[in-house]
């Protein structure tokens, strides 16, 4: 088996992406739940329109956060909604 030799600056610098990918790692695998996608990603998801997406805000069937005119959902209340509106299929 061949050896390889870095030297510490290389050594270093291989760690902190490591490091780095780990953290970016975690982030995507974490809990489903809270993640938040904004109004686009939530469109596309439930391949609706603004207008739809906005009269389900008003009618207030499903939770949403605003910051400025930016607006997001968390997963988990993607999630419920589909789940308060499922059909169970005959058998």
């Amino acid at each position: 088996m061949a050896q390889i030799i870095f030297s510490e600056e290389a050594y270093q610098e291989i760690l902190q992406r490591l490091t780095k990918m780990e953290a970016m790692l975690k982030v995507k695998q974490c809990d489903p739940h809270y993640v938040f996608v904004d109004n686009q990603e939530f469109l596309q998801i439930m391949n609706i329109s603004k207008r739809s997406a906005q009269t389900w805000r008003d009618q207030k069937l499903i939770a949403f956060s605003q910051v400025g005119n930016k607006i997001y959902y968390r997963m988990g209340d993607i999630m419920k909604l589909l789940d308060k509106n499922r059909t169970e299929a005959k058998k």
